[in-house]
């Protein structure tokens, strides 16, 4: 994997912690640098930390399943990728617009932006990527992407939000296809 292919990747996985973002920025009153990387360091972090606790997961049943990885990977970013698309368009399941930064209320939210990125780890596994510059690629711009989203949101509000997700969700569906495409001999 490149340094575009894995940039565009990124992009991708941090749209729903960049959505998020947005709507605490809606929320508080008076956004201050402090909070954008609080927020930022929270989404960022966790975008690092699930495709790496995926990537361990996937060495340990690699020798089972090398021979479908590239089915794996097409199938899981397409999944991913889709529920991006449907989120994008659904009303259902706005995230409460709450100003508060602490753990009771990051962690939560953390780990559910993330979740797609641990997937991602696992396909990470099958396709011999270097796991340290690239988990610390992710998470860093997830940090920026969250970062800029809590300003965002406290000055655009969220009309952008569902464009972010929607974006994120084909990004994510093209690169399953590219991977399939590849390891197919097509491309």
């Amino acid at each position: 994997m490149n340094i575009l292919e894995l940039f565009i990747l990124a992009v991708g996985l941090s749209m729903d912690a960049f959505s998020v973002a947005v709507c605490k920025g809606l929320a508080m009153e008076k956004v201050r640098l402090p909070q954008c990387a609080v927020v930022g360091l929270w989404f960022g972090g966790f975008q690092a930390l699930m495709p790496f606790v995926g990537y361990l997961l996937g060495r340990n049943f690699e020798k089972y399943i090398t021979s479908y990885d590239h089915w794996i990977a097409f199938i899981l970013l397409g999944i991913i990728g889709a529920n991006m698309i449907r989120e994008a368009f659904s009303k259902d399941g706005e995230e409460e617009k709450s100003a508060s930064l602490s753990v009771k209320a990051m962690l939560p939210m953390a780990i559910a932006t993330s979740i797609d990125a641990l997937a991602v780890g696992v396909t990470f596994a099958f396709l011999q990527v270097s796991i340290v510059p690239a988990v610390s690629f992710i998470g860093a711009v997830t940090f920026l992407l969250s970062f800029l989203g809590v300003k965002a949101g406290s000055i655009f509000g969220a009309k952008y939000k569902s464009k972010a997700e929607l974006a994120g969700g084909i990004i994510l569906i093209l690169l399953g296809v590219k991977i399939l495409l590849e390891h197919l001999g097509v491309l």
